[in-house]
């Protein structure tokens, strides 16, 4: 809702609101493949045991195997995801493997673990899927992992900063230019990096029409008895199957606006306030509006990441004149709403007011209260484009002679004291 003391109108149908369960009963299956052809790491027996007690504890089953006849297009179609755990060298046929890439072809979902990039050298689509092939690796020691994505389902969770033991892969390529990067490794922190100060170690991307998560982590036995590291393959698993959203196109360009550590730039109008907190900006009281002042956008793509507790209400404003009145934001500019039960042209996704969100691919793109999502608001020339978790819900053209979205500032709105809304990694890439 923009800054007004309307009431909210009537929900959406009940159907579409329905809430979604936390632990979900069996409702998916996943296969975990951890056949070797090369080196075999002693944590597989660790690592399919942690898997399968996350699949009962979060409501989907685990298969198994090690069996490569399994990759057959009658048993792959079981299965939501299939993990590649600690694979190495050429564990299937051509025939396996054209039911493999069909199965990924059909919407399948695969998850690598460490050695799966060491794995099937000789067949490019499964190169394409992993992103990268590893190279080499120094001695096992710790390093500190830069978490880039804090919004994804495999990393929202983590620190900034992530302090582990493992053995780091150097990899033979650097996926970042197919593939969103959701962490680094500091190549200061360790000896034996080789990717010249750029070093992806997790990443995700939807490839062929499949869903993909890789993480180089899981060499050790102790990984599997690692809570962040345990939360993180959940997360990869679940986005994996679709059960989680999140956008998962490459990413270069962007300059950050809020990294998670600095205000700088940006003031309040209005009342209520924004509190600084483990790189995340939460909403307090309102209503009010945070806005960048210190540099106006023209044609740009803004991506940032929000998560909302409950039936709560806020919402990106652009395309305004710089203010300390908030009212100035909503009387000239535009607000990219957050709020799942408001009505279609009111609700997320929307331009609040003027044009509803594509509500079917919104409702299939958007993760529940709790989560978090990420918005890219894309504005060339008059026109502005709306990604939810990397799928477009939204396409408008301003034609209002009284407002221009050529020309503004942007900001986040604090709603009021019953709104809990928060957003991480607000970043901008001006385009030409």
């Amino acid at each position: 809702m923009t800054l007004s003391a309307n009431a909210h109108a009537a929900p959406l149908d009940d159907a579409a609101r329905k809430p979604k369960p936390d632990k979900p009963k069996n409702e998916a299956a996943v296969l975990v493949f951890s056949k070797t052809a090369g080196f075999r790491h002693d944590s597989i027996p660790d690592g399919i045991a942690a898997i399968q007690k996350l699949g009962t504890e979060n409501g989907f089953t685990v298969t198994a195997t090690e069996n490569s006849d399994t990759f057959n297009p009658g048993t792959l179609a079981k299965y939501k995801a299939v993990v590649f755990l600690s694979t190495t060298g050429d564990v299937l046929n051509a025939e396996q493997q054209t039911a493999f890439e069909n199965y990924i072809k059909a919407g399948g979902g695969y998850v690598g673990v460490h050695a799966a990039a060491d794995t099937e050298y000789d067949w490019p689509f499964y190169g394409g899927l992993v992103g990268a092939y590893f190279h080499s690796h120094p001695a096992i020691q710790q390093a500190t992992i830069k978490v880039e994505d804090r919004a994804h389902p495999a990393t929202a969770h983590l620190p900034a900063a992530w302090e582990r033991t493992d053995e780091w892969y150097n990899y033979r390529t650097n996926p970042r230019e197919v593939a969103k990067v959701l962490a680094v490794l500091d190549e200061s922190s360790y000896t034996g990096g080789t990717m010249a100060g750029d070093h992806p170690i997790s990443w995700c991307q939807e490839y062929e029409g499949g869903r993909v998560f890789y993480t180089g982590l899981g060499h050790t036995k102790e990984s599997y008895a690692e809570e962040n590291f345990l939360k993180m393959l959940l997360g990869g698993i679940r986005y994996a199957m679709g059960t989680a959203h999140a956008d998962a196109r490459p990413e270069v360009g962007y300059t950050s606006l809020f990294d998670g550590t600095s205000t700088t730039g940006w003031k309040q109008a209005g009342p209520g306030s924004f509190e600084l907190a483990d790189g995340t900006l939460a909403s307090v009281g309102g209503m009010g509006l945070f806005w960048y002042e210190a540099k106006e956008l023209h044609a740009y793509s803004l991506k940032l990441s929000w998560k909302m507790d409950g039936d709560s209400n806020s919402g990106i404003f652009i395309g305004f004149p710089p203010s300390d009145d908030p009212w100035s934001a909503v009387d000239n500019g535009y607000e990219i709403q957050i709020d799942a039960t408001d009505v279609p042209e009111k609700t997320t996704g929307s331009v609040y007011g003027f044009q509803s969100a594509d509500i079917a691919a919104r409702d299939a793109a958007l993760n529940p209260p709790g989560e978090w999502n990420t918005y890219e608001l894309r504005v060339e020339g008059e026109r502005l484009r709306i990604w939810l978790n990397g799928v477009q819900i939204n396409d408008f053209t301003n034609a209002e002679p009284a407002r221009s979205l050529v020309d503004g500032h942007i900001g986040i709105q604090n709603h009021g004291d019953a709104d809990h809304v928060s957003f991480r990694n607000i970043r901008v890439k001006e385009l030409t």
